[in-house]
């Protein structure tokens, strides 16, 4: 029956409209009563049937009495032999599913029905019946059901496959006797029956890997005719192949042959399956990749549009690895841009930006420009996307690309195709400084008329970070004070802030900055006068609230010295009583700042939700460690390690070290946690054994007070090194601390306290502790620059690699530097690669490395390191570290 149906009565207005369109549950049960009629009506009945299934699948509940009475009623309906209502019956039984004492009712039926001469009805009893049995009653019917696989009539014996295939999940040890029966039928010459049939034969080996491999072993010799088989089949080999991979060091590739032999299928599906399966393969090689590539190539003229579009989407995913592999097809996919589906020319042109060279970059935006404003904003932010790694990639068609996504700002969209645009823009100003100028003065233009409050504030934010550290900030005062004028109180308030950090940060611009906000002291939002009244106040400096300028910019501008996620929960507990709540009571070390890397890692936060400076985290150290007297006349910080676990999950203390580098210092700061709600621990101190770094003194330990349970604390161990030397060696770790008991109901500590000790892990102190990781946008000027006399060349052996990746990872992690321009990606089987570095050395001396890698003999990797530094001692020093490495 149609769902929809067009209205007759207005010709001149039709319009559609669901039949079911206010349907009562109760009306349809009263309607339900014409299944208990002596002369049953066919049509009538398959019509209430249809309106009860659309009440199930639309998430209407039935009682249990409603349920049973409907169940029992339908039941009767297997006296009538029109075939359609017996069809509707088979799926309301199976949508209703009967309880175990009802199936009986209607067992004897479909039994019945499944020996029944009528094929239709033996194939929908098999599915019915293995839907709403249990185990003892499959027992009873396994008979017929093996029977079934094995039948003439394809229909029967695909339902009996698929029921097997589901009842695989509930009942296995069945469905596993069934296996020569199975077997039987993956030789049929129904195309269904053995697809069916290979898949459920799989399934019931996919367990057992030997048994899995020789089923594909077996198959791939010529037996399997049917293309959807042929399809399951290529995708079982890939399978087969990528766990050989694992497990085989020889790098020999079972069932490669299967799949460039199915290249030349004549099943289109069959053609494309191989391809994809091939494209798909771990570390293929180029030889074994340009088969493929070709067969897909040729489907990108195809007239379908289905095979256009699985070639090109194919092509956009080896294009993220391999890229120089497309590039051959990059002139048939220039010419898909202009396709009817969209979906097709969005995904070539996302394909051609990550394919394309530097030399096709103007011609690709001419061709885009006309493109983008037929296709959904969804659309367009892919290509967005696409863009911005463009434009990071080829840094010196930033004006090109710049200017293009101005002008597309410009246009109609959506507010998450805007952000995805100022997005963009945000991180090519951060990654290209030569673009910031021009950059600030596009989002400028943008918020001169933008629609969305959130955009136009983070904007205005942006605005104060980075206007200040341009040639010429006064010129973005106009467009800030416009806001003031024209918008609403959300937006007024952001831009007053964004004024009042420009003239804390410009001094020539602030008698001008205070007449713009002396106006706003008038203005009708409360937010907005009060946040001129503060920043006049602090910013002209009377006394009353800060005294030096030093001191403004930290009072207005600061970043808080403690985690938000502490603070929040710290106010959370806290009880409203006479003593005011202390904000130096707030832990400063964050609990779950584990949990938030991994997320970091697996989910960059980029453009205007990104944080403003990279150093959020080392001026938080910073000001943690400066308050402390042992330690604040160290001098400048230079670096701060990431977290470094030493103790294992679940245990009773969870201890941490983070690594403080100063020129002549460095501090060990242990991040302790209790984990024991009856302890509270004492006068908590890491006793270290530094006689496996030799180069280090002790000179200092702040120890900790108390540590209650799960409130994270910290102790430190200070140490003193040569200045300017990259001193290494291992610490040995013991936590000593006085453990008393805590009664959890009353929460009262014993006065007794008994001395204890736990054994932490080693920590090391390593060359790369040394290097900060700061990279450049433009690797080629920036070596250029550097005078040549600094540069230090030397050729070292790395011994025996598994792979050319693996050479250029122990070296990266052996440095500690920042890979430039996307050279940390190592192309599949490549035998030779050149990867490009930079940093800062401690002393603030800039690095810059040059590694090239290459194969030589079997699995021997040579490396050349070239490097360049603002002293060239620094550079011996480098070349020292891989030396010792």
């Amino acid at each position: 029956m149609a769902l929809v149906v067009k209205k007759d009565d207005d010709r001149d207005e039709e319009g559609e409209y669901s039949p079911f369109h206010g349907l009562e549950k109760g009306a349809v049960l009263q309607e339900a009563r014409v299944f208990n009629d002596p002369q049953l009506d066919p049509r009538r009945c398959s019509q209430v049937i249809t309106k009860l299934l659309y009440l199930l699948n639309q998430g209407e509940s039935f009682t249990k009495f409603e349920a049973t009475d409907v169940f029992f009623a339908v039941t009767k309906l297997f006296q009538s032999k029109d075939l359609v209502l017996r069809r509707m019956v088979y799926l309301m039984i199976k949508e209703l599913s009967p309880s175990a004492d009802e199936v009986i009712i209607v067992t004897s039926s479909l039994m019945k029905d499944m020996n029944s001469k009528t094929d239709m009805y033996r194939a929908n009893a098999i599915r019915v019946l293995c839907r709403i049995t249990d185990g003892p009653l499959l027992t009873q019917i396994e008979r017929y059901l093996k029977q079934a696989i094995v039948d003439k009539n394809p229909v029967v014996a695909s339902a009996a496959l698929v029921s097997g295939i589901h009842l695989l999940q509930t009942n296995p040890e069945i469905v596993k006797r069934w296996t020569n029966e199975v077997q039987e039928a993956v030789q049929s010459r129904a195309a269904l029956v053995q697809f069916h049939a290979l898949a459920l034969l799989h399934k019931i080996r996919q367990n057992d890997r030997l048994a899995a491999s020789k089923l594909v072993t077996s198959l791939t010799r010529g037996t399997v005719r049917s293309p959807l088989a042929q399809c399951l089949l290529i995708r079982y080999s890939s399978q087969v192949i990528r766990e050989a991979t694992v497990n085989n060091q020889t790098g020999d590739r079972p069932f490669y042959d299967y799949l460039e032999s199915c290249l030349r299928h004549k099943a289109e599906m069959v053609i494309f399956e191989a391809a994809r399966a091939i494209t798909e393969l771990n570390d293929v090689s180029s030889r074994e990749l340009t088969p493929a590539i070709t067969v897909i190539q040729l489907f990108l003229s195809s007239s379908k549009p289905v095979l256009r579009f699985a070639a090109v989407r194919t092509l956009n995913k080896v294009a993220m690895t391999r890229p120089l592999a497309v590039a051959n097809c990059n002139i048939d996919m220039e010419s898909l841009i202009s396709d009817q589906n969209r979906s097709i020319a969005t995904l070539a042109i996302t394909t051609l930006l990550k394919t394309g060279n530097e030399s096709s970059v103007d011609r690709l935006m001419k061709q885009i420009t006309s493109f983008m404003s037929d296709i959904a904003d969804e659309f367009k932010i892919v290509v967005v996307e696409s863009i911005r790694s463009l434009c990071l990639k080829f840094p010196l068609k930033y004006r090109a690309l710049m200017s293009f996504l101005s002008n597309i700002l410009r246009e109609e969209g959506g507010f998450e195709y805007k952000k995805a645009i100022v997005d963009s823009i945000v991180i090519v100003i951060r990654d290209i400084p030569d673009a910031k100028e021009s950059g600030l003065l596009h989002l400028c233009e943008f918020i001169e008329d933008c629609e969305f409050t959130y955009l136009s504030t983070q904007i205005l934010h942006f605005l104060g970070n980075e206007g200040p550290k341009t040639s010429d900030p006064s010129k973005y005062i106009r467009y800030i004070y416009n806001r003031v004028i024209l918008e609403n109180a959300t937006v007024r308030a952001s831009a007053v802030s964004t004024l009042a950090k420009i003239g804390a940060m410009v001094d020539s611009l602030k008698p001008r900055i205070f007449t713009l906000l002396r106006r706003c002291l008038y203005d009708s939002d409360d937010e907005v006068r009060d946040r001129a009244t503060l920043y006049i106040s602090t910013l002209e400096g009377d006394g009353t609230v800060v005294e030096s300028d030093k001191d403004v910019k930290e009072f207005l501008f600061g970043s808080l010295d403690v985690p938000l996620v502490n603070l929040e929960l710290s106010l959370k507990n806290y009880e409203p009583s006479e003593k005011p709540f202390d904000v130096n009571s707030v832990p400063k070390e964050v609990k779950s700042q584990q949990l938030a890397e991994k997320k970091a890692a697996g989910k960059r936060v980029t453009g205007l939700d990104a944080p403003p400076a990279p150093t959020s985290t080392i001026d938080t150290y910073e000001k943690l460690l400066s308050s402390i007297p042992e330690f604040s006349g160290f001098g400048k910080l230079f670096k701060s390690s990431a977290p470094v676990e030493l103790t294992e999950a679940e245990t009773e203390y969870a201890v941490n070290a983070v690594k403080h580098i100063y020129d002549r210092h460095v501090v060990v700061q242990y991040n302790c946690t209790n984990t024991i709600p009856e302890q509270l621990l004492e006068n908590v101190s890491v006793i270290v054994d530094a006689s496996e770094a030799e180069q280090f003194s002790e000179v200092g330990v702040k120890p900790l007070s108390s540590l209650p349970y799960n409130s994270p604390g910290q102790t430190f161990v200070a140490f003193e090194k040569r200045e300017g030397v990259t001193s290494v060696g291992k610490f040995s770790n013991v936590l000593r601390f006085i453990v008393k008991e805590v009664d959890p109901s009353s929460e009262e500590v014993d006065d007794d306290g008994v001395e204890d000790e736990y054994q932490l892990e080693d920590l090391e102190v390593v060359a790369a502790d040394y290097i900060l990781k700061v990279g450049v946008s433009n690797f080629r000027n920036a070596w250029e620059s550097m005078d040549p006399d600094t540069e230090r060349v030397e050729e070292y052996g790395l011994g025996t690699r598994e792979s050319l990746g693996e050479a250029v990872s122990v070296v990266m992690d052996l440095l500690g530097l920042q890979p430039c321009e996307g050279t940390e990606v190592i192309p599949n089987n490549a035998r030779s690669h050149t990867c490009l570095l930079s940093g800062i050395y401690i002393g603030n001396v800039k690095v810059l490395v040059r590694l090239s890698f290459g194969i030589v003999g079997h699995k021997e990797v040579a490396m050349k390191l070239a490097v360049r530094s603002d002293d060239i001692s620094v550079s011996d020093a480098i070349h020292e570290i891989v030396g010792s490495g």
